[in-house]
């Protein structure tokens, strides 16, 4: 669950969960010790696992999977208990979403040419078996009696039955289980390409990112760059000019004030260049270089992701059809809280009518201020390009606010900002988080593992903090290591948190910006509804079986925290004298929270509304306009203020909807944020300054919104966290658009 603009795997790869010994022991202890992948006796064990073993162990679990499954479904004509059919089925598929997600984990985390090419062969066969589960008859009709005999009563554990088999059910119709002939035939062809599709689209994206740099010598350009910037771009240039350096040869040393410096289009590098670096000219060529990636623009044609998308587009539209759905965002909305393509625009269009004022005048009073400062280039210009707009955005938020991204970054080093968050968790959930680094193997030196306690081990989770524009994709998310599962006897459930922040430089450590911070504790609450699950069937555990457009509650809610004074002053301390953030700088803090938000509501209601014309009313077969004509026009209503050029090129990299599990719903973020302020607000209705109280509700929170999973239906889980539905006015006044 990515934040904002990553794409996610997680949709694309089946629910881990840990093994029982009747799994483990169909793969011998020499065929173990061969290949650890087909170790699953705990954590993943990856200092060993190389890509080698992918192919073997995939074809090893698909010949186990596929006669196990065989032996299920003679079973299945004549079962009719819960406990005959999903718990069955739940062991049967675990060696494959072992494997599977293991070896879809470290293609974004660790990704080389050697994985990629063995991921890319073993697919077909991995999406085939997953195919024929989903369109298996017998299993289908023994759900079908299942549902029919679950007991209905109100207790968590019938709800939990009820709805992993109605789930099941769902996904089950989703995957083509009541087509025939040639229907079925092409249904499957389709899934078969678009998962081709889906991972091409991702390593375009991560290519063309990998081999951008631009290499700066001007020391004049950096001029007023801040100083953690500049060793970030030379040590940037020094890490790419040693990178084949021969053996004796003298290495390159970093010189952050007089460069090189190379500048990359990883996110750490290309934000701080956008909002700092004074020379226009860079800056264009950065930006045009970022929003043209993996397009037609592209250096290499293979690496064009039009014909991707268009492809994508049209084989969603062919697939809902052949459903019996009018398009894919109807199909999409089936399985969403969202009623229909309707209520997604009425909610966007109840916040645009405030959005859009409000980022009119704040894209105009930072075009004012460009004008006074930005020198004679500057002085008669009616619009700021698209590279300027964060520049003097900075400029003007540091003169509104007396406070630069720079002076905040000393009092946000990332271990004092775990021990805040770690801290918070304690406090609202009463719940203890320790660093448990060897007891796990780590695929990079740089990841950190840590035990979540409450009474007794509850969970773990590793954490991937910084950028590693190398081997790693972009953005930030969590996902599901092991999943909690009564069927498979899994207690202790464990995460990835996955981040692209600013990395250590020299002896400092990694000094965080405030929206890196923001970023890490969106992560934490994706991984605290995973890990502190009570739910005990694996297929509503944690977030499995949770609506998408309501998955996104638990982690909008915790950026919350980012702006409240006990919780950042468990963390806010300068990393070299210990001092505490002063207090005129925590209220700057406080202050600046809804500058530009206007301008960021219209971006987010733009691209959702995006991602749901393209998905409902766009057909690149019948017509001429193109998916940046769509952009445009969806933009020109929505965001009115910030048409895009031309040469955009943003939806080649649009992740979420065409490589994640987005599509059609995008618009999750706002709707689950309507949801998350509100949850917030209960918090200020007790006072955020009543201790006893604040832990009273953060402990409902957990209760109700963390531990229900998607065992309860997700407006039912709000209810009884708030005592009613959820209503938008929190989340208008903390944009500060009410």
């Amino acid at each position: 669950f990515a934040r904002y603009a990553a794409p996610s795997l997680l949709s694309q790869r089946p629910r881990l969960s840990l093994p029982t010994f009747s799994i483990l022991s169909s793969v011998s202890t020499d065929v173990i010790a061969e290949n650890p992948l087909l170790n699953r006796s705990g954590l993943p064990r990856f200092s060993s696992i190389e890509p080698s073993h992918l192919p073997s162990a995939v074809e090893r679990v698909l010949e186990d999977m596929e006669k196990d499954f065989d032996d299920f479904e003679t079973r299945a004509e004549s079962a009719s208990s819960y406990e005959d059919v999903l718990p069955e089925v739940e062991r049967i598929q675990f060696p494959l979403s072992y494997v599977w997600g293991v070896a879809g984990h470290l293609n974004g985390v660790r990704n080389s040419p050697e994985l990629r090419e063995a991921y890319e062969n073993a697919q077909p066969d991995v999406v085939k078996a997953s195919m024929r589960m989903g369109q298996s008859t017998a299993l289908y009709g023994a759900l079908k009696r299942v549902s029919s005999a679950v007991d209905t009563a109100d207790d968590f554990a019938s709800s939990q039955k009820r709805r992993a088999v109605n789930s099941s059910l769902r996904s089950m119709e989703k995957s083509g289980v009541g087509l025939e002939g040639e229907q079925k035939e092409r249904f499957n062809a389709i899934s078969l390409r678009m998962a081709d599709l889906t991972t091409k689209f991702s390593n375009n994206i991560l290519d063309c990112t990998k081999e951008y740099g631009l290499e700066v010598i001007d020391a004049d350009s950096m001029a007023g760059a801040p100083a953690t910037a500049r060793r970030m771009w030379a040590g940037a240039f020094a890490a790419k000019a040693n990178e084949d350096l021969e053996e004796g040869a003298k290495k390159t040393e970093a010189d952050a004030e007089n460069g090189p410096w190379r500048i990359t289009l990883d996110g750490p590098s290309y934000m701080a260049t956008l909002q700092h670096v004074g020379d226009r000219s860079v800056r264009e060529k950065v930006y045009m270089a970022y929003i043209t990636r993996a397009s037609d623009k592209s250096l290499e044609e293979e690496r064009n992701n039009i014909p991707i998308i268009n492809e994508i587009l049209s084989l969603k539209k062919e697939e809902a059809g052949i459903l019996g759905f009018s398009n894919y965002a109807e199909q999409s909305l089936a399985f969403k809280m969202a009623p229909s393509v309707e209520s997604v625009e009425k909610l966007s269009d109840l916040i645009s009518k405030v959005a859009i004022p409000a980022a009119k005048r704040e894209l105009d009073e930072v075009t004012a201020y460009a004008k006074v400062i930005g020198g004679d280039e500057y002085t008669d210009i009616d619009k700021l390009m698209p590279w300027d707009i964060a520049f003097f955005s900075e400029r003007l938020r540091e003169k509104k606010f007396d406070v630069t991204e720079e002076e905040l970054r000393p009092y946000f080093a990332l271990p004092a900002v775990l021990d805040g968050l770690f801290g918070l968790a304690s406090r609202l959930f009463g719940i203890t988080i320790t660093a448990a680094d060897g007891d796990a193997q780590v695929w990079n030196e740089d990841v950190r593992f840590f035990k979540v306690t409450s009474d007794k081990h509850v969970a773990s989770f590793y954490l991937d903090p910084y950028s590693r524009p190398a081997d790693k994709r972009g953005g930030a998310w969590m996902d599901v290591c092991l999943g909690k599962s009564r069927a498979t006897e899994v207690e202790v459930p464990v995460a990835y948190l996955t981040c692209n922040g600013s990395p250590p430089s020299g002896d400092k450590p990694s000094l965080m910006t405030f929206n890196e911070v923001e970023t890490l504790f969106h992560e934490f609450g994706h991984g605290l509804q995973h890990m502190l699950t009570e739910a005990t069937e694996g297929d509503v555990a944690g977030i499995n079986g949770v609506e998408w457009d309501a998955v996104e509650l638990p982690s909008q809610f915790m950026e919350n925290w980012c702006y409240d004074r006990p919780t950042v002053y468990g963390f806010a301390k300068h990393y070299e004298t210990g001092e505490s953030l002063p207090n005129d700088l925590f209220e700057k803090l406080k202050a600046q929270r809804t500058f530009n938000a206007g301008m960021m509501s219209c971006r987010q209601l733009s691209l959702g509304q995006l991602d749901m014309e393209l998905h409902s009313n766009y057909d690149p077969e019948g017509t001429d306009e193109t998916i940046f004509d769509v952009q445009k026009r969806v933009a020109s209503r929505y965001a009115p203020h910030a048409t895009p050029l031309e040469e955009d090129r943003f939806l080649c990299t649009f992740g979420h909807i065409f490589a994640g599990g987005y599509s059609a719903g995008y618009y999750s973020y706002k709707w689950a944020e309507v949801m998350s302020a509100d949850a917030y607000g209960a918090f200020e209705d007790v006072g955020l300054d009543n201790e006893e109280e604040v832990q009273k509700v953060g402990r409902r929170f957990r209760e109700t919104v963390l531990a229900l999973g998607g065992g309860v239906e997700p407006m039912e889980v709000f209810r009884r966290f708030r005592g009613r539905e959820p209503t938008p006015d929190a989340l208008l006044r903390h944009s500060g658009l009410a």
